[in-house]
């Protein structure tokens, strides 16, 4: 009877330990939080299927992810940051990077770099992790990477006596009036698409031009550097290498196999396409290659492009963010990206995995991601870029010569940059 009375008057003590395990559980709960995760495209939802692991690894980190489509992202960036609603973390494109940082949405992230272990600025191609530096200052991480280079057939270049694709200007030219003249009048070397800018801007870089001027207050693209670049490509359409206008295209998959052009310039993404859609009998007639450039010392440089992960200032998560952006920054990360989106990684030590080591459409990239460089870092770039196409597409026409199409660019430009100069007149930035 006494052991039941003690028992009975003191049993709760027995129970108390679960209790205060349940609270405790309760109050950790309570202290986990939610980082809110921008993604673009395909890569929002791709990327959800790499979090479960970052979450299990970081117990109290959960991650949010929105998955936002590129045609609505700059909008919704900048109604986010008029709203202070910004997220905690984001993919951004390199090339809107320069826009958010004189907002001064971004955060500076050279501390945090400072401290980590994981991303190093020599872990990355140097082109690339340059498009984030705006002022001596670092504003994201490259997440993936894309460049353009050369698409090309292999058994049409032999046919006109080239083993190899070509490595400069010259021998782009000459490789194309021969294959040309095998194909025939309604045939072409070449498809350069006057509604693609990349083609033009990246042959101008290979000839040194800077573009822009003056502290990228005004346009440089009547100057002899660009001049010499574009004049260059618009040989290809008076002499009838290349088609004017994209009318006479409806696929470029079925255009290269048919044999109507033997050139295309574009990215990784086409990589599957081209396997895909390409028939059986020419699965093995087409490669990649870097792009030819002036002189025969390297290839010609091409486009710093893909996309990083930024943070915004006004987050409460910075830390936790900066975890996730570690953990998305890693080789094994990277790899597994690579194999769910087809995204090129952007940290080096990633392409030493023989999924991509083995796949030889995608050593081009590796040998032109050494030889990118990034377009002007101003916030009117995508508007010039447009200009750039509107220009190429009349003197391709004729309707211009090269000398008056640059002019009236320079002009355009000049006008978009009209605001910059003010604010920079005025000691901003």
């Amino acid at each position: 009877m006494a052991n039941y009375r003690l028992k009975k008057r003191f049993g709760w003590v027995g129970i108390l330990p679960l209790v205060m395990t349940a609270l405790s559980c309760e109050h950790s709960a309570d202290r986990s939080v939610t980082v809110v995760f921008w993604a673009m495209g395909n890569e929002g939802e791709y990327v959800q299927k790499l979090l479960p692991r970052f979450e299990q690894e970081n117990p109290g980190i959960k991650v949010k992810v929105q998955q936002i489509p590129w045609t609505a992202a700059h909008e919704k960036l900048l109604t986010a940051f008029a709203g202070n609603s910004l997220p905690d973390v984001c993919q951004l494109g390199n090339t809107w990077v320069p826009e958010f940082s004189m907002l001064n949405a971004l955060e500076d992230l050279d501390p945090w770099i400072e401290r980590s272990d994981a991303i190093k600025p020599g872990n990355y191609f140097t082109g690339i992790w340059e498009t984030n530096v705006i002022d001596e200052s670092t504003f994201g991480i490259p997440w993936y990477v894309d460049t353009r280079l050369l698409y090309y057939r292999k058994d049409l270049f032999e046919r006109a006596g080239y083993m190899r694709p070509p490595k400069t200007w010259s021998e782009w030219h000459d490789l194309s009036v021969k294959i040309k003249h095998l194909a025939g009048e309604n045939n072409y070397a070449v498809f350069l698409p006057t509604n693609e800018w990349a083609p033009f801007v990246a042959v101008g870089l290979q000839s040194g031009s800077t573009l822009l001027k003056e502290n990228n207050q005004y346009g440089d693209f009547s100057g002899p550097e660009f001049t010499r670049a574009f004049e260059f490509l618009m040989t290809f359409y008076k002499e009838g290498l290349a088609p004017i206008g994209v009318t006479h295209v409806t696929s470029i998959y079925q255009g290269m196999a048919e044999g109507f052009f033997s050139m295309y310039i574009t990215g990784p993404w086409n990589i599957g396409e081209f396997r895909r859609r390409f028939p059986e009998h020419l699965k093995d007639q087409w490669m990649t290659a870097p792009l030819p450039g002036p002189v025969e010392d390297h290839p010609g440089v091409s486009l710093a492009g893909g996309s990083s992960l930024v943070l915004f200032r006004s987050s409460d998560m910075k830390a936790e963010a900066w975890k996730l952006i570690e953990y998305l920054s890693n080789v094994e990360q990277q790899v597994e990206f690579y194999g769910i989106t087809g995204d090129l990684p952007a940290v080096r030590e990633a392409w030493n995995d023989t999924t991509l080591s083995r796949n030889k459409y995608v050593r081009a990239f590796y040998a032109q991601l050494e030889y990118v460089v990034p377009t002007p870092k101003v916030p009117e770039w995508e508007q010039i870029a447009m200009k750039v196409q509107q220009y190429a597409e009349s003197a391709s026409r004729g309707r211009l010569s090269v000398k008056d199409a640059l002019a009236a660019l320079d002009r355009d430009v000049d006008g978009i940059l009209e605001k910059r100069r003010w604010v920079m007149a005025r000691g901003g930035q």
